[in-house]
Protein backbone atom coordinates (compact mmCIF):
# COMPACT_ATOMS: atom_id res chain seq x y z
CA UNK A 1 0.00 0.00 0.00
CA UNK A 2 1.38 3.67 -0.59
CA UNK A 3 2.35 5.56 1.78
CA UNK A 4 0.77 9.48 2.04
CA UNK A 5 2.72 12.27 2.60
CA UNK A 6 1.71 13.99 4.56
CA UNK A 7 2.16 18.11 4.42
CA UNK A 8 1.50 18.62 1.40
CA UNK A 9 1.17 22.50 -0.23
CA UNK A 10 -1.10 22.57 -3.46
CA UNK A 11 -1.38 26.04 -4.60
CA UNK A 12 -3.71 25.51 -7.77
CA UNK A 13 -6.90 25.51 -6.19
CA UNK A 14 -9.96 27.08 -6.83
CA UNK A 15 -13.01 29.27 -5.47
CA UNK A 16 -15.94 31.59 -6.96
CA UNK A 17 -17.65 34.61 -5.89
CA UNK A 18 -21.59 35.31 -7.03
CA UNK A 19 -19.86 37.61 -9.72
CA UNK A 20 -17.73 34.88 -11.57
CA UNK A 21 -19.28 31.65 -10.78
CA UNK A 22 -21.09 31.14 -13.98
CA UNK A 23 -17.88 31.38 -15.87
CA UNK A 24 -17.12 27.80 -14.85
CA UNK A 25 -20.40 26.56 -16.02
CA UNK A 26 -19.29 25.92 -19.38
CA UNK A 27 -16.49 23.49 -18.62
CA UNK A 28 -18.39 20.42 -17.68
CA UNK A 29 -21.40 18.65 -18.98
CA UNK A 30 -25.12 20.29 -17.37
CA UNK A 31 -25.57 17.49 -15.07
CA UNK A 32 -22.02 17.94 -13.89
CA UNK A 33 -22.32 21.52 -12.84
CA UNK A 34 -24.34 21.10 -9.68
CA UNK A 35 -21.44 18.78 -8.49
CA UNK A 36 -18.67 21.53 -9.26
CA UNK A 37 -20.37 25.07 -8.52
CA UNK A 38 -20.82 23.05 -4.79
CA UNK A 39 -16.87 22.33 -5.03
CA UNK A 40 -16.41 26.18 -6.14
CA UNK A 41 -18.47 27.50 -3.61
CA UNK A 42 -16.96 25.66 -0.33
CA UNK A 43 -14.29 26.24 1.18
CA UNK A 44 -14.10 24.96 4.86
CA UNK A 45 -16.49 21.58 4.22
CA UNK A 46 -15.84 19.03 1.72
CA UNK A 47 -12.49 20.82 0.40
CA UNK A 48 -10.71 20.33 4.19
CA UNK A 49 -12.19 16.84 4.27
CA UNK A 50 -10.22 15.98 1.10
CA UNK A 51 -7.41 17.91 2.19
CA UNK A 52 -7.27 15.93 5.74
CA UNK A 53 -7.66 12.13 3.99
CA UNK A 54 -4.81 13.06 1.18
CA UNK A 55 -2.37 14.87 3.26
CA UNK A 56 -2.64 17.96 1.83
CA UNK A 57 -1.83 20.75 4.80
CA UNK A 58 -2.50 23.58 3.19
CA UNK A 59 -4.01 25.30 -0.22
CA UNK A 60 -3.40 28.28 -1.80
CA UNK A 61 -6.52 29.50 -2.88
CA UNK A 62 -7.42 31.71 -6.35
CA UNK A 63 -10.21 32.54 -8.29
CA UNK A 64 -11.61 30.86 -11.10
CA UNK A 65 -10.57 31.63 -14.74
CA UNK A 66 -11.39 33.82 -16.54
CA UNK A 67 -13.36 35.92 -14.05
CA UNK A 68 -11.86 39.08 -13.20
CA UNK A 69 -9.41 39.11 -16.80
CA UNK A 70 -13.03 39.05 -18.76
CA UNK A 71 -13.98 42.27 -17.76
CA UNK A 72 -13.23 45.01 -20.36
CA UNK A 73 -14.55 47.83 -17.79
CA UNK A 74 -11.21 48.50 -15.70
CA UNK A 75 -13.19 50.19 -12.77
CA UNK A 76 -15.46 47.01 -13.03
CA UNK A 77 -12.90 44.36 -12.67
CA UNK A 78 -11.50 46.55 -9.76
CA UNK A 79 -14.70 46.00 -8.24
CA UNK A 80 -14.88 42.28 -8.50
CA UNK A 81 -11.08 41.79 -7.93
CA UNK A 82 -11.61 43.44 -4.55
CA UNK A 83 -14.37 41.77 -3.74
CA UNK A 84 -12.71 38.27 -4.56
CA UNK A 85 -9.83 39.21 -2.48
CA UNK A 86 -12.24 40.34 0.62
CA UNK A 87 -14.01 37.18 0.45
CA UNK A 88 -10.86 34.87 0.37
CA UNK A 89 -9.45 37.06 3.07
CA UNK A 90 -12.52 36.58 5.28
CA UNK A 91 -12.44 32.35 4.38
CA UNK A 92 -8.31 32.52 5.26
CA UNK A 93 -9.20 34.15 8.85
CA UNK A 94 -11.07 31.11 9.92
CA UNK A 95 -8.27 28.69 9.39
CA UNK A 96 -5.12 30.39 8.88
CA UNK A 97 -2.90 27.47 9.37
CA UNK A 98 -4.51 25.47 6.58
CA UNK A 99 -5.62 28.23 3.48
CA UNK A 100 -3.23 31.07 1.82
CA UNK A 101 -4.11 33.24 -1.08
CA UNK A 102 -3.40 34.59 -4.69
CA UNK A 103 -4.79 38.35 -4.94
CA UNK A 104 -6.74 38.52 -8.09
CA UNK A 105 -6.04 41.06 -10.38
CA UNK A 106 -7.62 43.93 -12.65
CA UNK A 107 -4.48 43.89 -15.13
CA UNK A 108 -7.12 46.17 -17.53
CA UNK A 109 -5.28 48.82 -15.66
CA UNK A 110 -1.38 48.27 -14.41
CA UNK A 111 -2.06 51.12 -12.13
CA UNK A 112 -4.96 49.36 -10.13
CA UNK A 113 -3.60 46.35 -10.63
CA UNK A 114 -0.25 47.22 -8.70
CA UNK A 115 -2.48 49.04 -5.61
CA UNK A 116 -4.91 45.55 -5.39
CA UNK A 117 -1.83 43.96 -5.41
CA UNK A 118 0.34 46.19 -3.05
CA UNK A 119 -2.78 45.71 -0.68
CA UNK A 120 -3.31 42.19 -0.78
CA UNK A 121 0.22 41.54 0.06
CA UNK A 122 0.88 44.26 2.43
CA UNK A 123 -2.56 43.90 4.55
CA UNK A 124 -4.21 41.02 3.54
CA UNK A 125 -1.02 39.06 4.21
CA UNK A 126 -1.74 36.96 0.23
CA UNK A 127 1.41 35.07 -1.39
CA UNK A 128 1.43 36.52 -4.49
CA UNK A 129 -0.78 36.90 -7.32
CA UNK A 130 -3.10 34.64 -9.56
CA UNK A 131 -3.97 36.07 -13.06
CA UNK A 132 -6.09 34.23 -15.68
CA UNK A 133 -3.92 35.06 -18.82
CA UNK A 134 -4.55 38.26 -21.27
CA UNK A 135 -7.51 40.78 -20.14
CA UNK A 136 -10.13 42.41 -22.55
CA UNK A 137 -10.22 45.62 -21.77
CA UNK A 138 -12.73 48.44 -23.18
CA UNK A 139 -14.14 46.17 -26.10
CA UNK A 140 -14.90 42.12 -25.32
CA UNK A 141 -12.80 41.82 -28.32
CA UNK A 142 -9.53 42.67 -27.43
CA UNK A 143 -7.26 40.33 -25.90
CA UNK A 144 -3.94 42.55 -24.28
CA UNK A 145 -1.04 40.50 -22.94
CA UNK A 146 1.15 41.33 -20.13
CA UNK A 147 4.72 41.47 -22.30
CA UNK A 148 3.56 45.36 -23.19
CA UNK A 149 5.47 48.31 -22.53
CA UNK A 150 2.20 49.27 -20.00
CA UNK A 151 2.90 46.41 -17.81
CA UNK A 152 6.62 47.13 -17.03
CA UNK A 153 5.89 49.27 -14.14
CA UNK A 154 3.34 46.28 -12.68
CA UNK A 155 6.14 44.18 -13.05
CA UNK A 156 8.66 46.16 -11.39
CA UNK A 157 6.20 46.24 -8.06
CA UNK A 158 6.28 42.36 -7.96
CA UNK A 159 9.51 41.87 -8.04
CA UNK A 160 10.06 44.85 -5.46
CA UNK A 161 6.80 43.13 -3.32
CA UNK A 162 9.10 39.54 -3.59
CA UNK A 163 6.38 37.31 -4.53
CA UNK A 164 5.10 34.78 -7.53
CA UNK A 165 2.97 35.87 -10.32
CA UNK A 166 1.02 32.59 -11.16
CA UNK A 167 -0.03 32.80 -14.96
CA UNK A 168 -3.42 31.02 -15.01
CA UNK A 169 -4.70 29.84 -18.49
CA UNK A 170 -7.85 30.66 -20.54
CA UNK A 171 -9.66 30.03 -23.43
CA UNK A 172 -8.88 32.50 -26.85
CA UNK A 173 -10.80 34.59 -27.85
CA UNK A 174 -13.77 33.24 -30.35
CA UNK A 175 -12.32 35.66 -32.98
CA UNK A 176 -8.88 34.37 -32.66
CA UNK A 177 -9.81 30.98 -32.71
CA UNK A 178 -10.49 29.68 -36.25
CA UNK A 179 -7.88 26.85 -35.79
CA UNK A 180 -10.71 25.11 -33.24
CA UNK A 181 -13.45 25.84 -35.34
CA UNK A 182 -15.56 22.50 -35.66
CA UNK A 183 -13.25 20.62 -32.50
CA UNK A 184 -14.90 22.68 -29.97
CA UNK A 185 -12.91 19.22 -27.98
CA UNK A 186 -9.64 21.09 -27.92
CA UNK A 187 -10.37 23.93 -26.23
CA UNK A 188 -9.93 24.21 -22.93
CA UNK A 189 -7.65 21.85 -20.56
CA UNK A 190 -7.21 19.67 -23.10
CA UNK A 191 -5.24 21.87 -25.26
CA UNK A 192 -6.16 25.56 -26.14
CA UNK A 193 -5.34 26.37 -22.26
CA UNK A 194 -1.76 25.20 -22.31
CA UNK A 195 -1.38 26.61 -26.12
CA UNK A 196 -2.38 30.23 -25.22
CA UNK A 197 -0.08 30.19 -21.59
CA UNK A 198 2.63 28.61 -23.48
CA UNK A 199 2.52 31.66 -25.92
CA UNK A 200 2.09 34.07 -23.40
CA UNK A 201 5.16 33.01 -20.95
CA UNK A 202 7.19 33.15 -24.28
CA UNK A 203 6.37 36.43 -24.93
CA UNK A 204 7.04 37.34 -21.83
CA UNK A 205 10.47 35.61 -21.77
CA UNK A 206 11.22 36.79 -25.42
CA UNK A 207 10.23 40.58 -24.57
CA UNK A 208 13.35 41.32 -22.15
CA UNK A 209 11.47 41.27 -18.92
CA UNK A 210 13.41 39.21 -17.14
CA UNK A 211 16.46 41.31 -18.00
CA UNK A 212 15.00 44.18 -16.35
CA UNK A 213 13.42 41.98 -13.37
CA UNK A 214 16.04 39.39 -12.98
CA UNK A 215 14.50 38.29 -9.48
CA UNK A 216 10.99 38.01 -11.05
CA UNK A 217 9.06 34.63 -10.57
CA UNK A 218 6.69 33.24 -12.60
CA UNK A 219 4.55 29.86 -11.78
CA UNK A 220 2.96 27.99 -14.36
CA UNK A 221 0.77 24.76 -13.76
CA UNK A 222 0.70 21.76 -15.81
CA UNK A 223 3.57 20.62 -15.57
CA UNK A 224 4.84 23.83 -17.35
CA UNK A 225 1.91 23.82 -19.89
CA UNK A 226 4.14 22.11 -22.56
CA UNK A 227 7.07 24.30 -22.61
CA UNK A 228 9.71 21.49 -21.05
CA UNK A 229 9.15 18.96 -23.72
CA UNK A 230 10.01 22.01 -26.41
CA UNK A 231 12.77 24.10 -24.48
CA UNK A 232 15.78 22.79 -26.55
CA UNK A 233 13.63 23.31 -30.22
CA UNK A 234 12.67 26.80 -29.06
CA UNK A 235 16.10 27.85 -28.80
CA UNK A 236 18.05 25.57 -31.36
CA UNK A 237 16.01 25.46 -34.36
CA UNK A 238 17.62 26.10 -37.76
CA UNK A 239 20.94 25.94 -35.21
CA UNK A 240 23.04 26.23 -38.69
CA UNK A 241 22.37 29.24 -39.63
CA UNK A 242 24.48 31.88 -38.01
CA UNK A 243 21.90 34.41 -36.83
CA UNK A 244 20.80 36.74 -33.89
CA UNK A 245 17.14 35.67 -32.20
CA UNK A 246 14.60 37.69 -33.78
CA UNK A 247 13.58 38.22 -29.69
CA UNK A 248 14.89 40.76 -27.47
CA UNK A 249 16.04 38.84 -24.55
CA UNK A 250 19.72 38.56 -24.21
CA UNK A 251 20.02 35.20 -23.26
CA UNK A 252 18.30 31.77 -24.61
CA UNK A 253 14.91 31.39 -23.71
CA UNK A 254 15.90 28.42 -21.62
CA UNK A 255 17.59 30.43 -19.37
CA UNK A 256 14.66 32.43 -18.35
CA UNK A 257 12.48 29.48 -17.92
CA UNK A 258 15.21 27.47 -15.38
CA UNK A 259 15.83 30.99 -13.73
CA UNK A 260 12.39 32.50 -13.33
CA UNK A 261 10.05 29.83 -13.35
CA UNK A 262 8.24 27.38 -10.91
CA UNK A 263 6.40 24.52 -12.37
CA UNK A 264 3.14 22.76 -10.58
CA UNK A 265 1.89 19.00 -11.39
CA UNK A 266 -1.91 20.82 -11.49
CA UNK A 267 -4.27 18.70 -13.80
CA UNK A 268 -1.59 16.60 -15.17
CA UNK A 269 -0.79 13.46 -12.66
CA UNK A 270 1.70 11.87 -14.83
CA UNK A 271 5.32 10.43 -14.05
CA UNK A 272 7.02 10.81 -17.09
CA UNK A 273 5.53 14.06 -17.46
CA UNK A 274 6.60 15.21 -14.02
CA UNK A 275 10.14 13.10 -15.20
CA UNK A 276 10.60 15.10 -18.38
CA UNK A 277 9.96 18.96 -16.18
CA UNK A 278 12.44 17.33 -13.50
CA UNK A 279 15.29 16.95 -16.22
CA UNK A 280 14.50 20.37 -17.51
CA UNK A 281 14.08 22.69 -15.24
CA UNK A 282 15.02 20.67 -12.12
CA UNK A 283 13.04 19.31 -8.70
CA UNK A 284 13.85 22.17 -7.00
CA UNK A 285 11.13 24.58 -9.32
CA UNK A 286 8.36 21.93 -8.81
CA UNK A 287 5.25 22.67 -6.64
CA UNK A 288 2.79 19.73 -6.06
CA UNK A 289 -1.12 21.00 -7.29
CA UNK A 290 -4.27 19.55 -7.43
CA UNK A 291 -6.73 21.77 -9.39
CA UNK A 292 -9.19 21.32 -7.17
CA UNK A 293 -11.96 21.68 -7.94
CA UNK A 294 -11.74 20.88 -12.10
CA UNK A 295 -9.83 17.80 -10.79
CA UNK A 296 -10.00 15.40 -8.11
CA UNK A 297 -7.72 15.77 -4.77
CA UNK A 298 -7.46 11.88 -4.60
CA UNK A 299 -6.40 11.54 -8.13
CA UNK A 300 -3.35 14.30 -7.68
CA UNK A 301 -2.66 12.92 -4.20
CA UNK A 302 -2.79 9.26 -5.11
CA UNK A 303 -0.95 9.88 -8.20
CA UNK A 304 2.20 11.94 -6.14
CA UNK A 305 2.59 10.09 -3.78
CA UNK A 306 3.22 6.60 -5.65
CA UNK A 307 4.98 8.02 -8.56
CA UNK A 308 8.52 6.37 -9.00
CA UNK A 309 10.58 9.64 -8.07
CA UNK A 310 12.72 9.53 -4.68
CA UNK A 311 11.26 10.27 -1.43
CA UNK A 312 13.82 13.50 -1.05
CA UNK A 313 12.13 14.55 -4.60
CA UNK A 314 8.68 13.84 -3.27
CA UNK A 315 9.45 16.22 -0.68
CA UNK A 316 10.35 18.94 -1.55
CA UNK A 317 8.09 18.86 -4.53
CA UNK A 318 5.13 18.55 -2.21
CA UNK A 319 6.29 20.67 0.68
CA UNK A 320 9.76 22.18 0.91
CA UNK A 321 9.87 24.29 -2.66
CA UNK A 322 6.40 25.51 -1.27
CA UNK A 323 7.67 26.47 2.24
CA UNK A 324 10.22 28.65 0.43
CA UNK A 325 9.39 29.86 -2.30
CA UNK A 326 6.02 31.30 -0.44
CA UNK A 327 7.84 32.27 3.09
CA UNK A 328 5.47 30.05 4.96
CA UNK A 329 6.10 29.15 8.41
CA UNK A 330 7.95 25.70 8.88
CA UNK A 331 10.56 26.96 6.02
CA UNK A 332 13.29 25.31 7.20
CA UNK A 333 12.08 22.05 7.23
Amino acid sequence: MTSILPGKIALEEHFAIDETLMDSAGFVPDDHWPELRSRLLDIQDKRLRLMDRHGVERMILSLNAPAVQAIPDPRRADEVARRANDTLAAEIAKRPERFSGFAALPMQDPDRAIRELERCVRELGFKGALVNGFSQIGSADSAVYYDLAQYWPFWRAVERLDVPFYLHPRNPLPAHAQIYDGHPWLLGPTWAFGQETAVHALRLMGSGLFDACPRLTIILGHMGEGLPYSLWRIDNRNAWVKAPPRHKAKRPIADYFRANFFLTTSGNFRTQTLIDAMLEIGADRLLFSTDWPFENIDHAADWFDAASISERDRLKIGRLNALRLFKLAGGTD
